[in-house]
């Protein structure tokens, strides 16, 4: 088994919230060592605006608080 593997296996175990703590330390560690694809950070870029307005909307408020 590799160590791709393991690293699977044990994340699977993980409460939901805990596993996408592991996916941005994962996420963090790509960025610092420069091996992100530039092209879906562009796109990420692009779409926030879009995305900030269907996040950040008067009814949703409440999710803030979470």
């Amino acid at each position: 088994m590799n160590i791709a593997e393991v690293i699977c296996r044990e994340a699977n175990r993980l409460p939901e919230n805990l596993a996408y703590e592991v996916l941005d330390f994962i996420q963090y560690l790509q960025f610092k060592h420069a091996l992100r694809d530039s092209a879906g950070d562009s796109l990420k870029t692009a779409q926030q605006p879009v995305m900030n307005r269907i996040w950040d909307n008067p009814e949703d408020e409440v999710w803030n608080e979470l």
